[in-house]
């Protein structure tokens, strides 16, 4: 009995394996992802050849989750397998019972969170706000996946810089739009919701348009639409909805301590671990041109 028992099991086993050695993951709409393929592009004029299925297992250790392909990698190439991410899935009630339509999270507080409650990717990623003053991809954040244990060190070819069973290193992505403020070192009397109307709600008029007078310079943000909507009336809400409206825990991001106009030649305690420049990914490959009575400075 006991033996066609482990028969049995083994048979299951077996059988659930190579059920999932044959699920494809394709994109039925668009050709094969060119930079995690080995197969060259059609010529031009010749008909695209089929997309090929793919197992499960190879699909998981395809090159384009590791270095170097993952930084070529398109958002159509990580779509074509990841689709879902974009699909609409908010519960229409919380398991409390709280509908969603009127219950309000800590981050929508912001008056740039317009509209009911989203997905995390599609915040990011297709709502109108994300479209005007982001430029975010899937290779911004995501930097490979290592199936193996999603551990940092833990072998010899080992992905390095891997927070555990995170897809994402969180100090290095999420803390760049989502860090807390850090009013004491902006000389400001306290936090800002507490003394936001007496500079008007504007951070660029307060202070901003003669300090760090150009900002946002990196590849996943639209610069020229921030500044318009932070020179608007309130357009606090604008700066404070990334540098501390919706913090990602209480830490502050580093920024990079880059040379602006007038800048005080002594480099204070607080700034003396600061990075001279951004991560070499993120720059911009033309330096943005700055506004007329504006100067070269870093993004904020």
């Amino acid at each position: 009995m006991r033996t066609s028992w482990l028969r049995l099991m083994c048979v299951a086993s077996v059988s659930l394996f190579v059920a999932l050695t044959v699920v494809g993951c394709k994109d039925p709409t668009a050709p094969p992802a060119p930079a995690a393929s080995s197969s060259a592009p059609a010529a031009p004029g010749s008909t695209p050849a089929a997309p090929m299925a793919v197992s499960y297992q190879a699909a998981q250790y395809d090159p384009i989750h590791f270095k170097p392909a993952i930084d070529k990698a398109t958002d159509r190439q990580c779509l074509a397998c990841h689709a879902e991410v974009l699909q609409p899935s908010v519960r229409k009630t919380s398991p409390a019972g709280l509908e969603s339509a009127t219950a309000k999270a800590w981050y929508q507080q912001i008056s740039t969170y317009q509209g009911g409650q989203d997905t995390f990717h599609r915040r990011h990623y297709v709502t109108a706000y994300a479209k005007q003053v982001m430029e975010l991809h899937c290779n911004t954040c995501h930097q490979g996946s290592d199936p193996r244990d999603q551990a940092s060190g833990s072998s010899a070819t080992a992905q390095p810089d891997v927070t555990l069973r995170k897809t994402v290193v969180p100090e290095m992505s999420c803390l760049k739009c989502h860090g807390q403020m850090n009013w004491p070192v902006m000389g400001l009397p306290g936090p800002w919701p507490q003394f936001r109307t007496a500079f008007n709600n504007n951070c660029v008029t307060a202070c901003h348009s003669v300090q760090r007078t150009v900002r946002h310079q990196v590849n996943y943000l639209n610069a020229k639409a921030i500044e318009a909507l932070a020179a608007k009336p309130n357009g606090g809400d604008v700066c404070y909805g990334c540098h501390g409206g919706r913090p990602w825990y209480r830490i502050v991001y580093p920024y990079p301590r880059h040379p602006w106009p007038n800048m005080p030649p002594e480099t204070p305690a607080w700034a003396k671990n600061r990075p001279a420049q951004s991560e070499a990914r993120f720059r911009l490959a033309i330096a943005a041109t700055p506004a007329p009575g504006q100067g070269e400075g870093a993004k904020k």
